[in-house]
């Protein structure tokens, strides 16, 4: 991970702020977390602490309510989007054996190319 995608993932910011940043209530972004759209961190005194990532994160089930969406048209589009994600890595790793697998019958050493 780079320095910047770990500074974007560090989960330093309180409710508030997000608040102010994303214009949603609280309660909003309490309904969000209880519906899966984000996981949060946790304080030692159990505050929820937001990254970068998480603001940027709030901003677009934002934008998609905006558009028209309800929040179960989120839920089952970000479904969708890990199943074929789950299907294109699988994809792929089955084109890397079977790869490995040409080369190894044509005589090839395999040992060193995966």
């Amino acid at each position: 991970m780079s320095e910047s995608e770990l500074r974007r993932s560090m989960a330093v910011l309180p409710m508030k702020t997000v608040m102010q940043l994303t214009a949603l209530s609280s309660r909003q972004i309490r309904y969000y977390e209880k519906q899966q759209l984000i996981s949060l961190k946790r304080s030692e005194g159990n505050q929820r602490l937001f990254s970068l990532n998480d603001v940027d994160r709030l901003l677009q089930i934002k934008d998609y309510l905006e558009s028209g969406m309800t929040v179960h048209d989120i839920i089952d589009l970000e479904r969708k989007q890990s199943y074929r994600r789950q299907t294109e890595l699988s994809d792929s790793a089955a084109r890397q054996l079977l790869h490995a697998d040409l080369m190894r019958s044509a005589g090839f050493d395999t040992t060193h190319s995966l």
